[in-house]
């Protein structure tokens, strides 16, 4: 195996969400279920593997290699209705399946079944949990339609902030389109929060679409087709997510 970051010692489960193998949860899961190895011994949870490791992974009762160099791989894809954002591939929906990428990646965050937009894939663990941390206030952006009219009592509302899940939503900008229609930014990503917040205001989203992360913006990328991010793109990504 190719030298660890020169030397440098990981946690295996940093190790494999670095190389692109899978989140860091994800691979304590599989060192609970004895499914990762290291120097052909079970690895347990906070293992810690150097340079002069070798790492594997059981699959299919065969245990392979996992390496320490790759490719670093960045894609935009604008993601269908009705496909999950998970890896997990007994969900026929799965969007590792559906893009069918000739190289193991993982989607960055999530966009529920029912929503379609922008969604960012890697096999770059080191910056999974940099986009997502919620504190560092990363932009996403969303065209939303609703099923009545939005009135400025509505605007200011979601704006200031909604009680969902125990917890207050972040002030957000928000803006009318038209009727029906508004564009939203926010810096958080609670589960199904936008639906959350427009039904706790007893409206009810009846499309949504991610238009932008960051500075990685949709375009008019078709439904259901992916592209590698630029270099200008990457360079601009890298220094808002300070790498």
């Amino acid at each position: 195996m190719d030298k660890i970051l020169n030397q440098e010692k990981l946690r295996i489960n940093k190790f494999l969400s670095k190389y692109g193998y899978c989140s860091r949860r994800v691979a304590d899961e599989l060192i609970k279920q004895n499914k990762v190895f290291i120097n052909n011994h079970p690895a347990t949870l906070g293992s810690i593997v150097n340079s002069y490791d070798k790492i594997y992974i059981k699959e299919n009762s065969k245990l392979k290699e996992i390496e320490s160099q790759v490719d670093f791989v960045y894609i935009a894809f604008n993601k269908p209705l009705g496909i999950t954002s998970t890896t997990y591939r007994k969900d026929k929906s799965n969007i590792i399946d559906f893009i069918n990428y000739p190289k193991r990646i993982f989607p960055i965050g999530r966009l529920d079944k029912n929503s379609h937009g922008l969604i960012l894939l890697t096999n770059n663990g080191d910056i999974v949990n940099k986009i997502l941390r919620s504190e560092n206030n990363h932009e996403k952006e969303y065209l939303v339609r609703v099923n009545k009219e939005i009135t400025e009592d509505f605007l200011s509302k979601m704006r200031s902030g909604i009680k969902i899940l125990n917890q207050i939503t972040k002030p957000c900008k928000i803006w009318k389109l038209n009727e029906f229609t508004f564009r939203i930014i926010l810096t958080q990503g609670l589960n199904r929060q936008i639906r959350r917040m427009c039904e706790s205001l007893d409206y009810k989203v009846s499309y949504l679409k991610r238009t932008r992360i960051l500075n990685i913006k949709l375009g008019d990328l078709k439904i259901g087709k992916y592209r590698h991010l630029t270099n200008d793109e990457l360079n601009k990504l890298f220094e808002l997510i300070g790498i």
